[in-house]
């Protein structure tokens, strides 16, 4: 089983920063990558950014592309999404999740960002 927590949603200011933490535990090296995806009130779900984690490779939105940043931590099982320079349009609720062979499959709870003008 693989479980996937999220934290550091929060309310900031337009051009603020916050940084998202993505926590999983259970069967984590089957893991082959994690993304952060978001979905705000009235729009359908986006991919945000991944990470392989065989290679290190990267991914993003053009949206975000050059203000957010995804990382992770391999000994604390942990991915991050430092979030810069957000807008107003940033503003949703942000989900991890874990590839595990055949796509996302497994997703956190979400995390909500509030970004005010």
């Amino acid at each position: 089983q693989v479980q996937l927590v999220e934290s550091g949603g929060g309310l900031v200011q337009a051009g603020g920063s916050l940084r998202l933490s993505c926590a999983a535990a259970g069967r984590t090296f089957s893991f082959r990558g994690m993304g952060w995806f978001r979905q705000a009130p009235g729009k359908e779900r986006e991919f945000v950014a991944g990470i392989r984690f065989g290679n290190g490779n990267t991914a993003y939105v053009d949206s975000v592309r050059g203000r957010f940043t995804i990382s992770r931590d391999p000994n604390k099982n942990t991915v991050y999404l430092q979030m810069d320079n957000l807008k107003p349009e940033d503003a949703a609720v942000y989900h991890c999740a874990a590839d595990i062979g055949a796509g996302y499959s497994t997703w956190g709870q979400g995390t909500q960002v509030t970004v005010s003008s």
